[in-house]
């Protein structure tokens, strides 16, 4: 199987491993309280989306072989680094209500429908002529990563844990962190087919 992969297909397994890392220390970072780790675990998810974009680059400069596993490695990576990783981020840094995990479920669901929507598709929304899609339905889900920007400069400003922005609010039988909206709001934007990207 190595044999069959491509130079892009290699940067979207960089792509998935530094999604995977990611998590991998954010689960550290609950173990142990080291911060320096969950700042590497911050860092790799620019670095995921850096793998994310030169993949497509790569794979348009090497038409002569194309990869019969790209799209599916594409979406499978993004779901990783763009859908998990940030939704373990913001637990990891306190939205750790009943009602957060909920919102936080959504957003990565929203990812994996969205990605899905996106593959079944994207041969009727090519474009006749030149055979490339004009246009995402609902957002990108690497645009996740302004929220991990976000969850930076939250910890950062040390609002983490119990002190994380806006607070706590009980809701019947659970907590919720009313910064786990942001979620809500990316997952419903990925889902939307009312909102239209043009596609780079």
């Amino acid at each position: 199987m190595l044999r069959s992969y491509t130079p892009a297909d290699a940067l979207t397994i960089g792509n998935a491993s530094c999604g995977t890392v990611a998590i991998l220390l954010c689960l550290d970072y609950m173990a142990f309280g080291d911060q320096r780790r969950l700042w590497i675990a911050i860092l790799l998810l620019p670095v995921a989306l850096v793998c994310d974009v030169l993949d497509g680059y790569v794979a348009r400069l090497s038409r002569a072989r194309p990869s019969m596993l790209g799209a599916d490695l594409d979406s499978l990576a993004d779901v990783i680094s763009f859908g998990v990783a940030p939704a373990a981020l913001g637990f990891t840094l306190g939205l750790r209500g009943g009602w957060d995990m909920l919102c936080l479920t959504y957003f990565v669901v929203c990812g994996v429908s969205r990605l899905a929507r996106f593959n079944v598709t994207s041969s009727a929304l090519a474009d006749s002529t030149t055979g490339k899609v004009r246009y995402f339905e609902g957002t990108p889900i690497p645009t996740s990563i302004v929220i991990v920007f976000l969850l930076a400069v939250a910890l950062w400003s040390g609002r983490v844990g119990d002190a994380i922005w806006f607070g706590a609010r009980r809701i019947g039988p659970a907590v919720l962190h009313p910064l786990v909206l942001v979620y809500v709001l990316s997952g419903s934007a990925m889902i939307s087919s009312t909102l239209r990207i043009p596609k780079p």
